[in-house]
């Protein structure tokens, strides 16, 4: 489980690099038009992978823990947006509009399903429970997510066109996942013993999204526009909002009766975002220039949810419930 973990924070470094090489040579003019389709690509062979890899029994394990599965949906997808509508607002006071958008997006995002998962082992959670629930809300979340976008950002003009908005999601998004899914009794051998080749492939997709949305940024004028104590700022934010969402979820799975397992991954599978289906659902709902500053919230936020996380995992393995 710890090189799980250990596999989690090399990619975080490896995204770093990815923005620090957008920042010194982004890419421009006809390179960036090529580039933006293959963006488009690699976003859909990034769903179609989710889908192939989520199998029907992860779906079904663990359903009868409906309470569980209820709490974290809410967590995941009605807390996290009320924090997220606060956030953003008191950060459009001192930081650029984006930026503040950035924070509301976030929030707007289903939960991880990998450290989701490793947290809730270490911690010695309900795993086939955290399994079920981690799936469904990424699942959830091809759907839930736009909509979301839709009604609380959309309505600022923040994600352009709302009908190209919904064919791009149908057709990069959607359709590659249910290809995916539909793909499993032909593709999941395959991934099964490559996953090694399916990993590589994955994170590869993500690091090219996030090099072509900080390349369109800076050419744009990213950096231009943040100044260091701005970037401290966002990192403020989001050490606030990840405090709220840990307290309020372990306080809430606690008062409504949960067992020991049930808290934890009550705990883990709903305080977390997910950076793997957040980056391409932001090229997909979002003009290029401005993914970068979109996700820059949620990378820090990323990295600061792994920290607290599996710090939190490390208590509760010892058996502390404190």
């Amino acid at each position: 489980m710890f090189r799980i973990l250990r596999k989690i924070d090399r990619f975080s470094i490896t995204i770093l690099v990815s923005v620090i090489v957008a920042s010194l040579l982004p890419v421009s003019g006809m390179a960036a038009v090529w580039l933006g389709w293959v963006v488009k690509a690699a976003i859909a062979l990034l769903f179609f992978l989710h889908g192939a890899k989520l199998s029907r029994a992860a779906i079904l394990s663990g359903l009868t823990s409906w309470k569980l599965h209820i709490t974290v949906f809410l967590a995941t997808f009605a807390l996290f947006p009320l924090l997220g509508l606060g956030v953003s607002a008191l950060a459009a006071l001192f930081l650029p509009g984006i930026l503040a958008t950035g924070f509301l997006f976030l929030t707007l995002l289903p939960s991880t399903v990998q450290s989701s998962i490793a947290f809730t082992s270490i911690a010695r959670g309900n795993v086939p429970a955290a399994v079920c629930a981690a799936s469904f809300s990424n699942f959830a979340g091809i759907f839930i997510t736009p909509l979301l976008t839709a009604l609380l950002i959309g309505a600022q003009g923040a994600s352009g066109d709302t009908l190209a908005s919904i064919e791009a999601i149908v057709v990069q998004l959607l359709l590659p996942f249910l290809a995916g899914h539909l793909s499993r009794p032909v593709t999941a051998g395959f991934i099964d013993r490559h996953k090694a080749l399916v990993g590589f492939t994955d994170r590869g997709s993500i690091l090219l999204v996030v090099y072509a949305a900080f390349s369109a940024a800076v050419v744009d004028g990213l950096w231009r526009q943040i100044d260091p104590w701005q970037l401290a700022a966002i990192i403020a934010l989001c050490c606030v909002l990840l405090a709220l969402v840990l307290g309020i979820v372990a306080f809430t799975a606690r008062k409504a009766g949960f067992d020991r397992a049930d808290r934890a991954t009550i705990l883990f599978c709903g305080s977390k975002k997910s950076l793997a289906s957040g980056v391409p659902m932001a090229g997909v709902l979002f003009p290029a220039a401005m993914v970068g500053p979109v996700i820059l919230p949620l990378m820090i936020f990323h990295q600061l949810q792994l920290l607290a996380c599996a710090a939190i995992a490390q208590h509760l393995s010892t058996g502390s419930d404190d």
